[in-house]
């Protein structure tokens, strides 16, 4: 019985997706213009202008964020806390791309890209000053502090983020936790800590540290097809019919109706705690429709 509350939530969210696949045949989705997001109306194409433009908004949002006192600004000298600082960033010396491994981020597929990209015959447009072997994408902390530095200065490095609601709700529902309510896994979360959370609902800033890692590409969960395309069109990777099939806007549009349900379960406090605990991510990335960010803290907490 202790599950039956999930249960029933994966009834609803089944039902609300096949609801959302009908509406999207029949009207256009009227999403928040506060995301920096491309519009998500039917038969919308993302153009590379807009796409670019796009991107200077999400970084320069990131840079101001990044401005404030207090944030991960420079690599530590010690080894051991490089291997923990940057414990969830990824490379591909044959793609020369650099990622933060995040679940539900859209992470799968991504993944799922890069396999299919390693197999290919590619040759970069600009090779890299140095020599290093191709190897399948390894945990940066795996190199010394030399190559680090080389890696951050020149890899292609993508960031792709998802409201944090969202990451909450979607690793309740997959069963990422003993609790079976919502309000009683969110206090799970709100216990352990920002810093002892699971990387299923940890901050992503704490996570990918884009204070120190100047990410070329921030991309969005929700609009991961097109985003991607123009991605590793800019990179010099090929593209074509190697795209896998994203869910993330169907997924989006169904958590926009899943995310109301969910948040009215929580008490006031709990609202506001979780609002804390993710101020730094509603600070520095485009979430403003989230329901968690009219409790944001001011920037002089940041």
């Amino acid at each position: 019985m202790r599950f039956l509350p999930r249960l029933i939530f994966s009834t609803a969210l089944g039902i609300a997706t096949f609801l959302s696949w009908r509406l999207l045949l029949r009207s256009p989705a009227t999403g928040q213009r506060g995301d920096l997001a491309p519009r998500e109306e039917e038969g919308f194409t993302l153009t590379l202008d807009t796409f670019l433009h796009i991107q200077q908004l999400r970084k320069k949002r990131l840079r101001a964020f990044c401005s404030h006192p207090g944030k991960v600004t420079t690599l530590p000298r010690s080894p051991g806390d490089r291997a923990w600082l940057l414990s969830s960033l990824r490379v591909s010396t044959k793609l020369d791309l650099l990622y933060c491994q995040v679940p539900l981020t859209g992470m799968e597929e991504w993944q799922q890209l890069l396999g299919k990209l390693e197999k290919e015959n590619v040759t970069l447009p600009v090779p890299l000053p140095y020599p290093w072997h191709h190897t399948r994408e390894t945990q940066l902390s795996k190199f010394n502090l030399t190559e680090i530095e080389a890696v951050l200065g020149s890899y292609t490095k993508v960031l792709l983020v998802r409201d944090p609601f969202h990451r909450l709700i979607s690793t309740f529902m997959q069963g990422m936790g003993s609790s079976p309510s919502f309000s009683s896994f969110v206090q799970d979360v709100l216990d352990s800590g920002p810093r002892n959370a699971s990387t299923a609902w940890k901050p992503l800033v704490s996570i990918c540290q884009p204070c120190l890692v100047q990410y070329d590409y921030v991309v969005m969960f929700g609009f991961l097809r097109q985003e991607l395309g123009y991605l590793l069109q800019r990179a010099g990777l090929p593209v074509d019919n190697l795209l896998p099939e994203f869910t993330d806007s169907q997924v989006q549009w169904t958590y926009g109706w899943l995310s109301e349900q969910m948040f009215s379960e929580l008490s006031l406090q709990q609202k506001q705690q979780l609002s804390h605990f993710y101020r730094w991510d509603l600070a520095a990335f485009p979430f403003s429709s989230s329901f968690l960010s009219d409790l944001h803290s001011t920037p002089e907490t940041w």
